[in-house]
C-alpha cells in the first residue's frame, strides 16, 4: 500500500480493498478504518471506527446506529450479526458481523456503513489507521 486516506467513494473503496488485501497477505491481526472527523450530526461524540479481523467486522454503535446497521445488512445477505455486546458500563453496543466475502464486497460494505450507519456524507475522508 502506498496511501492511507481517501475522500471519494471510488478512492475510499479502492483504499479499503487494498488494506483488506494487505491484511490478508500479511496475516495481520486486524485492520482499523476511521473517518477524519465526526459526522455532521453524530449520535455520539466519539469518532466511529470499523475493524476487520479475518472474516469478522467489528464496530461500536448507539441504539439508533444499530438499527441502521441492521437495515444496511439487509442488502448483504451473506453478512450476519454473530454477536452483540452491551456492557453495563458502556452506553453503546459492540456488534460483530461475520462477513465471508471478497475484499471488494467488504470495502463496499464498510464505505456504506460509514455513510448509512454513522451519517457521513459522500465526500467524507477515511483513514486506514492500522493494518
Amino acid at each position: 500500500m502506498t496511501r492511507f486516506d481517501a475522500t471519494t467513494a471510488g478512492d475510499r473503496r479502492k483504499l479499503f480493498t487494498e488494506a483488506i488485501a494487505a491484511h490478508r497477505k500479511r496475516e495481520s491481526e486486524f485492520i482499523t478504518i476511521e473517518p477524519d472527523e465526526l459526522p455532521p450530526e453524530p449520535d455520539d461524540e466519539l469518532l466511529p471506527w470499523i475493524q476487520l479481523a479475518g472474516t469478522t467486522i467489528g464496530l461500536d454503535c448507539t441504539d439508533g446506529e444499530l438499527e441502521r446497521l441492521k437495515a444496511v445488512l439487509d442488502s448483504y445477505p451473506d453478512f450476519r450479526i454473530e454477536q452483540i455486546e452491551s456492557p453495563e458500563q458502556a452506553e453503546g453496543t459492540h456488534a460483530r458481523i461475520t462477513a465471508r466475502s471478497d475484499a471488494n464486497r467488504l470495502a463496499m460494505f464498510i464505505d456504506e456503513a460509514f455513510q448509512a450507519v454513522y451519517g457521513y456524507e459522500d465526500g467524507y475522508k477515511a483513514w486506514v489507521v492500522a493494518i
